[in-house]
């Protein structure tokens, strides 16, 4: 499964990436710094959110070419069944 990310859609996954990329690096500076525990935890909680959705927006990416090509005639019933599946193991390895 190619992941085929344009436009909007690599914008908005780019974005959400770059935010936990800046909240780690502000995480590591708390701890650096000797921070509030609950201040650390509370930054690292939304880090990991960001990192959460851009997994699930890669993800609905990939649902949505599954569907185009199992509309369109693209893919059989055999690889559809195998790629709903290698889809299914992505989704539940964010949850």
């Amino acid at each position: 499964m190619e992941l085929e990310l344009e436009g909007a859609d690599l914008k908005a996954v780019l974005n959400r990436l770059r935010r936990a990329q800046g909240q780690i690096s502000g995480v590591i500076r708390m701890i650096e710094e000797g921070r509030d525990c609950e201040d650390v935890v509370t930054q690292l909680a939304a880090a990991s959110r960001a990192l959460d959705r851009a997994g699930f927006a890669i993800i609905a990416t990939g649902l949505q070419k599954c569907v185009a090509d199992i509309e369109s005639g693209r893919t059989n019933d055999e690889d559809a069944n195998a790629m709903r599946a290698r889809l299914e193991r992505l989704f539940l390895s964010l949850a």
